[in-house]
């Protein structure tokens, strides 16, 4: 049975990447590429978004499919 995911707008990148094993990789699809960068340890996913122009709603689509 495939886990179902139920991430928000406000969730911490870093607790995605965490709760969702293949969350890297649906991130590298939308175009995020700074895992290693000190702000995915505080920053909201719609932050995030708003930085790097990415549809945060798309996104949580794709991270809670």
């Amino acid at each position: 049975m495939k886990k179902k995911y139920n991430f928000k707008k406000t969730d911490i990148i870093i607790d995605i990447l965490e709760k969702r094993e293949d969350a890297a990789e649906i991130f590298f699809q939308f175009g995020f590429h700074c895992f290693g960068c000190p702000a995915s340890q505080m920053e909201t996913l719609e932050e995030a978004c708003e930085v790097h122009g990415i549809d945060c709603e798309e996104l949580l689509k794709a991270l809670n499919a």
